[in-house]
């Protein structure tokens, strides 16, 4: 999603609106408040709330997806053991946790997807678009069943983002670190391990 400077600063503030006050505290005038903009700039672009959370569903799901296909070309390219692969995961989700707002955001919209359809289709929409990218480093790696694995490896860095965003900041890195070893064992082991 291309936006313009003023649309990605609108949805930025919407995103520590999110983080701030939850999904409910989501309205066009709490992200003018935070953006430190006139009332009705918000409106002004994204004229309902499903709009407005529409248009923040696109861009935390780009945002994170263009993170991952960065973090796939540098596994490609950079990474010769597994152990570079491990840490280059681990400083994307580290950074992640740093940017703690864009986590927030993507679980709370997540949550309301079950709710909402169309924004169900937006979040399937770009898992798929996730897993397909997983799904090619699993089968540059020559194991079996890259599909199934891509969407376990998915699912599993969903539940260790969560178990880390609720730790204290001091203790995610080593938390991080031994959980993406153990499903790198799991996951990412010979077929039959």
């Amino acid at each position: 999603m291309s936006a313009s400077p003023r649309r990605r600063h609108l949805l930025d503030a919407a995103l520590h609106v999110i983080a701030d006050e939850g999904l409910r505290g989501l309205t066009h005038r709490a992200v003018d408040r935070r953006a430190g903009l006139p009332e009705g700039s918000c409106s002004a672009y994204w004229r309902t709330r499903a709009a407005l959370q529409r248009a923040l569903t696109e861009y935390v799901a780009e945002t994170l997806l263009g993170d991952v296909d960065e973090l796939a070309e540098q596994l490609r390219t950079d990474c010769e053991s597994e152990q570079e692969s491990v840490d280059a995961a681990l400083s994307l989700f580290l950074r992640w946790l740093d940017q703690r707002e864009l986590l927030v955001a993507r679980l709370e919209l997540s949550m309301a997807a079950t709710r909402d359809p169309g924004l169900a289709d937006l979040l399937v929409d770009h898992r798929s678009r996730l897993v397909t990218l997983v799904e090619g480093i699993m089968t540059t790696s020559g194991k079996g069943y890259p599909r199934d694995r891509a969407e376990a490896l998915v699912a599993s860095y969903d539940g260790v983002l969560l178990a880390a965003l609720l730790r204290p900041p001091a203790a995610r890195r080593e938390f991080l670190a031994r959980s993406l070893e153990l499903i790198g064992e799991q996951l990412g082991g010979r077929d039959g391990a």
